[in-house]
């Protein structure tokens, strides 16, 4: 049996800044509006005319995180891909980033998770390693929100939240069983599948229902109850982080860095406060980037390592919480 570990990290997030003021613009609301609910100042948004989508801005990061890990595509042996913006209903992204990095006939998959997808697409690829089925497993988040947000007053509470982004990670086999991923921790409730949420395109609404349909079709459009969402997070956000630091005998005050899902900076400090973690404990980067959905867990992570904020030895834990509702959380000891 063996544990994994993450030897390469990569990021790439879109160019075009668009900032509260932009907004501002576009629909009713305004910088101190969005700062005050989300913490936000800016996000990432992918141009008009750009050649990004879910799957090129995924092999973009992906192509940094094999290079750092000092690796070449070929020694990949799998592929996992977590988005719920996939640059077709089908197939899958990951198939995609097969064919775009030019690698063997090595098998993919996607996580469809939202919010926590990137924490369960790490879990998925923790599994195959530590069974020897696999070495090294490229595991990669990717969102394209900015194509198929509501940019009207109507869609302000959603819109102003959301950003485009992708990271990687090559998680590689580690034969010491106290470095590397020690733990990871995976729920649901789709009782509350509602309350946030894409309605359509579904089967149930699907190619004759578009053709026909006359009057604007708001289903297409991101749903969210808001405040039901935000009462949730934080207390699955602290139950699933718990779960994880008592699974590796491990206390709060054990936590060198907690790299939460960037839904909104109010959730991130509620937890800190509740944790007792100074900012040196907690990385944040939602001010900049927004919610990058499956990205943004990764993205962060990234920037954490980049920032020399992460170092060997470390304890490392991972948090996410969302649509679904799914919610989950990793206990890493870094090396």
């Amino acid at each position: 049996m063996y544990n994994s570990k993450i030897t390469g990290l990569g990021k790439y997030v879109p160019e075009h800044v668009v900032t509260n003021d932009d907004l501002s613009k576009m629909m009713d609301t305004s910088d101190a509006w969005i700062q005050e609910r989300t913490g936000i100042k800016e996000r990432r948004w992918i141009k008009e005319g750009s050649e990004d989508t879910s799957a090129v801005m995924g092999a973009k990061a992906a192509r940094i995180a094999i290079e750092r890990a000092g690796l070449s595509k070929d020694d990949i042996d799998f592929i996992v891909f977590a988005t719920l913006s996939p640059d077709y209903y089908f197939p899958g992204c990951g198939v995609q980033i097969q064919d775009m990095l030019d690698m063997p006939t090595v098998g993919a998959l996607d996580v469809r998770n939202q919010c926590s997808g990137f924490v369960y697409a790490i879990s998925v690829a923790d599994q195959f390693i530590k069974t020897g089925m696999y070495k090294h497993v490229l595991v990669i988040g990717a969102e394209y929100h900015s194509n198929g947000l509501d940019k009207t007053t109507r869609g302000r509470g959603v819109t102003v939240i959301f950003g485009d982004g992708a990271g990687a990670c090559v998680l590689s086999r580690e034969e010491d069983s106290s470095k590397g991923i020690l733990s990871t921790h995976l729920h649901s409730e789709g009782k509350y599948a509602d309350k946030l949420i894409v309605e359509s395109p579904s089967i149930a609404h699907w190619v004759p229902e578009i053709l026909e349909s006359e009057e604007e079709d708001i289903s297409y459009f991101p749903y969210m109850d808001g405040t039901f969402v935000f009462k949730h997070a934080v207390v699955r956000f602290s139950e699933v982080i718990h779960e994880g630091l008592s699974k590796n005998g491990l206390k709060k005050e054990d936590i060198d860095m907690l790299i939460p899902h960037q839904a909104n900076l109010r959730i991130a400090q509620f937890i800190q406060k509740k944790f007792g973690l100074s900012n040196n404990q907690v990385f944040n980067n939602i001010m900049k980037y927004g919610n990058t959905t499956a990205a943004s867990v990764i993205i962060a992570l990234t920037e954490a390592w980049e920032e020399g904020k992460i170092k060997s030895g470390d304890n490392v834990v991972l948090a996410a919480f969302g649509s679904g509702f799914t919610w989950a959380s990793a206990i890493i000891k870094w090396s």
